[in-house]
């Protein structure tokens, strides 16, 4: 009976040493984890959206290969300077929409169709319109060209989306056939409903690529900077989409924000498995700052 107690205590005492190990292990593991969370930088340096960048923040600027900024704002001399550091340089251009700051708001204000929410300062634009078509195309695209740029991020194609009509539809296709004759990259930044009739149409030649937004993330709080998890069907309709796109011969990238290094991994990986760039901001600004390679 005492050699049984023993083996029964010897078993035990061996039963407590695995157990302390495997708990060594799995708290090693979870803190090699969290280490790794918090080390990696959120953004790889391929891309990067600065819509809000000025000559200040240009002159600091680094580490990234391709920017967009605002090259209707910002200078031939600022475009210069980022090609000088090795960036590709491409520029915001809205076509959807008017802002209220804009210097040529006064000229074109009459043709705003309705209220854009969330951002206070803009309206929708009719891209129907061919006044409004002519300026895009040889006023505001040929500035933003002449200054050096060497593509467009088009920006509010999604007007289609909220005035889905053909005026709408034909309106824009005018404006992108346009751009793609100044010989540089297209790229939208959503317009999924747009894009995704122009490959049904055997149209997506006019544009080289999309950039689409919180696919991984989504925006709670406009004005507070406040983000959280893309909804679950959400995210996988933006990667069907984006899967369609990619299918189509353009070019993928992803504007997402955040402040979640978990969510970052995902973003990581989901771009690395398929050829994608991305950007992750952690502000709605989208200025230029240090914590954008950390």
């Amino acid at each position: 009976m005492e050699n049984r107690m023993d083996k029964n205590r010897n078993r035990s005492k061996w039963l407590l040493i695995a157990a302390i190990l495997i708990c060594t292990e799995l708290f090693t593991v979870s803190v090699l984890k969290v280490d790794i969370f918090a080390r990696a930088p959120k953004n790889t340096g391929d891309y990067g959206v600065f819509l809000n960048a000025d000559s200040d923040d240009i002159k600091e600027m680094h580490g990234f290969s391709t920017v967009v900024i605002d090259a209707f704002e910002n200078s031939a001399e600022d475009v210069a300077l980022l090609h000088s550091k090795g960036c590709a340089v491409y520029s915001y251009i809205n076509v959807g929409s008017i802002e209220n700051w804009r210097s040529y708001y006064e000229r074109y204000k009459h043709l705003a169709i309705g209220k854009y929410e969330h951002w206070e300062d803009e309206e929708w634009v009719n891209v129907s319109d061919k006044s409004w078509q002519d300026f895009v195309v040889n006023e505001l695209a040929k500035t933003i060209s002449d200054n050096g740029a060497d593509g467009f991020f088009v920006d509010n194609a999604d007007v289609y989306y909220k005035y889905p009509s053909d005026d709408i539809y034909y309106g824009l296709v005018n404006i992108m056939t346009g751009l793609k004759g100044y010989g540089k990259p297209v790229i939208i930044n959503g317009g999924d409903n747009f894009v995704s009739r122009l490959i049904r149409e055997e149209k997506s030649g006019i544009i080289t690529g999309v950039n689409q937004e919180s696919v991984f993330t989504r925006i709670k709080n406009y004005k507070k900077d406040r983000f959280g998890k893309q909804k679950k069907s959400d995210r996988e309709y933006f990667q069907e989409y984006l899967a369609e796109c990619k299918g189509a011969g353009l070019d993928v990238y992803l504007l997402e924000y955040t402040k979640s290094r978990r969510l970052v991994e995902r973003i990581r990986k989901y771009c690395a498995e398929n050829g994608f760039k991305y950007y992750v901001s952690d502000s709605l600004g989208l200025k230029w700052s240090e914590k954008a390679l950390k």
